[in-house]
């Protein structure tokens, strides 16, 4: 009997697993990894004014090549459950689809990649030609520092090493097929800080307002970074928001801030990047704006996974039973795979990601089922 990827699914979403409680479910994936063979590994970390998380890490089979399959349990909040027609963790399948938080991001996706491994082990009694490893963390929606990053790193130290990934996060755009991510962009956070000098608006040559700087650097700021490279689109830098602190009208301010992101390519590093905007901001200020930067650390750097023997190979097997040709894109935000790609070549292919994080999160029965489907001829064509 073939592990059913739909109940799999479900169970895991009846786990109100919101960050950072794990809330049963890798207890559960333990306890239906352990029954098919795979050695479980459990291990929590922690540091300093963060919350301590929960990890797994299962493999079946000691030989090489070792094919790892990642993800994470831990699923956004609901928001007000009275918007869901379906409650967000009772895993309610109603018109053939699958209702809950994590249905597409991505409960769904790790629930059709272990019934895909479960099938492919079992149909060949136990004996493949190699490894398949399972890394899942609950630290991946937020501040993901006690997740992969970490696991990854303890895995290593243990003497084991990876192959090839497939990270199991929502990467199609409309259909099933259509998208593998094989890189994502980096991620830098800024504040832009301007200084002048308070005073009454009706005296304004006794003050200097730095929201008038603050304006003539945002302005130079939003000119484009770079016209973009072979796999990604151009850098982008948005501003997100704009802090005076003022609740008093006829008083001009002596500070203004501005708070940026920006999504960068691989035209850039962020030693360089950070350069490049200092001295765009030093420029537009011409000696007359006294401003500084404050910039966050970051973890997200750009990365991108050249196509090869191992992206041929997944091209094909999604091909074969979609009757699709995924792209290969660079596109969104961050994933986990910005730290696997440090220990082996990692591509992203899941559901379609249009209800990920929204009310009513849904994946079709459908779905699931050609998902399993397709990661199980991956495990083929790997082994075969």
């Amino acid at each position: 009997m073939s592990a059913d990827p739909i109940a799999i699914a479900r169970d895991l979403i009846r786990c109100p697993s919101v960050t950072p409680a794990d809330a049963g479910a890798l207890g559960f994936l333990q306890g239906l990894l352990e029954q098919a063979g795979f050695t479980v590994q459990r291990t929590t970390f922690s540091e300093p004014g963060t919350v301590p998380i929960e990890n797994l890490y299962a493999r079946f089979g000691t030989a090489k090549p070792n094919l790892l399959f990642a993800g994470h349990t831990d699923v956004v909040p609901p928001g007000n459950e009275a918007n869901w027609s379906h409650p967000p963790f009772a895993g309610e399948v109603a018109a053939d689809t699958l209702y809950g938080r994590g249905a597409v991001d991505m409960k769904g996706g790790i629930a059709c990649f272990v019934a895909a491994a479960l099938d492919y082990i079992a149909a060949n009694k136990g004996k493949i030609k190699g490894s398949i490893s399972f890394l899942i963390t609950g630290d991946e929606e937020s501040v993901a520092v006690n997740g992969t990053i970490k696991l990854l790193k303890w895995v290593a130290e243990r003497g084991e090493t990876f192959d090839h990934c497939i990270l199991g996060e929502p990467s199609n755009v409309d259909a099933l097929g259509d998208t593998i991510k094989a890189g994502r962009r980096g991620s830098l956070n800024g504040t832009l800080i301007v200084t002048g000098r308070q005073g009454h608006v009706a005296y304004p040559e006794r003050a200097d307002n730095p929201v008038r700087g603050l304006v003539t650097l945002i302005t130079a700021l939003q000119a484009p970074l770079d016209q973009g490279s072979a796999q990604f689109a151009p850098s982008n830098l948005e501003f997100t928001s704009v802090d005076v602190g003022n609740p008093t009208v006829n008083l001009i301010p002596g500070e203004a801030r501005a708070r940026f992101n920006i999504r960068y390519n691989d035209c850039h590093s962020q030693a360089s990047l950070k350069a490049l905007v200092e001295e765009r901001a030093r420029a537009a200020a011409g000696g007359r704006v006294n401003h500084a930067f404050e910039w966050q650390s970051s973890n997200a750097d750009v990365f991108v996974t050249k196509p090869g023997v191992f992206t041929d190979l997944a091209i094909a097997a999604i091909a074969e039973v979609t009757g699709r040709t995924p792209k290969l894109s660079t596109s969104g935000g961050t994933s986990d795979a910005r730290f696997i790609k440090d220990y082996c070549p990692v591509l992203e292919f899941g559901l379609v990601g249009q209800t990920m994080h929204a009310v009513d999160e849904r994946a079709p029965v459908k779905d699931l089922v050609t998902l399993t489907a397709i990661y199980r001829r991956i495990i083929e064509k790997y082994f075969g």
